[in-house]
C-alpha cells in the first residue's frame, strides 16, 4: 500500500491516505474500531482494511479531509506507553529502539505517564550502552547500605545482583 503514511507520538497513531485530487468530504468512508480500521471512497475497494497492530480508543479517534486529497486520521492509543512497531498486524515493522521524543512532546504527559516514559527511555539508554539500568541501580545502592548498617557480616561471594529486577 505506498498511497498512505503513518506516524506516531507516544499516545497517538496518525495515517494520511492519499485520495484522488477533489474528492469531496462525502465520499470518503472511515470506519475506525478498536482494533481495526477501514479508509476508502464510497462505491470503492478500500484503500486500507486491516487490524491495527494495537488498539485504539474510538471516541477520541478522528478524520479530516485535507487539501482534497489527502484523508488524516487520528486514533489515541489504548495503550498510551506503547510504541507500535507498524500501523498494520504484518504490516512493514520500524525499529521501535530508534524512536525519540521531543522535550515538547513529553511536557504534555500527565506526571506518573512522563515519569514512566523518561525511565523506559532511560533503562532502554542504560542498556544499550552496557551500562546499569534503573533497577539495577537502586539495588546496588540497597546492598551498599545493607553492608554499611552491617559491617559484622561476612558478605564475600554473595551475589545481590542475581535475579535482580531490571
Amino acid at each position: 500500500m505506498e498511497n498512505y503514511s503513518w506516524g506516531q507520538s507516544i499516545q497517538e497513531v496518525y495515517i494520511n491516505v492519499s485520495v484522488p485530487p477533489g474528492t469531496k468530504p462525502a465520499f470518503i468512508t472511515v470506519l475506525i474500531k478498536k482494533n481495526r480500521i477501514t479508509i476508502g471512497i464510497k462505491n470503492q475497494d478500500p484503500i486500507i482494511d486491516d487490524d491495527l497492530f494495537s488498539g485504539v480508543i474510538v471516541d477520541e479517534s478522528f478524520w479530516s479531509l485535507e487539501d482534497k486529497k489527502t484523508v488524516t486520521v487520528l486514533m489515541t492509543k489504548q495503550d498510551r506507553m506503547d510504541w507500535w512497531k507498524s500501523l498494520l498486524k504484518g504490516g512493514p515493522v520500524i525499529d521501535t529502539e530508534m524512536v525519540e521524543t521531543g522535550p515538547s512532546k513529553l511536557s504534555e504527559l500527565d506526571v506518573e505517564t512522563r515519569s514512566a516514559l523518561e525511565k523506559m527511555l532511560f533503562d532502554r539508554k542504560q542498556k544499550a550502552l552496557g551500562l546499569p539500568t534503573s533497577g539495577q541501580i537502586i539495588n546496588e545502592e540497597l546492598t551498599k547500605k545493607l553492608i554499611a548498617q552491617n559491617p559484622i557480616i561476612d558478605y564475600s561471594g554473595k551475589d545481590f545482583m542475581k535475579g535482580a529486577a531490571e
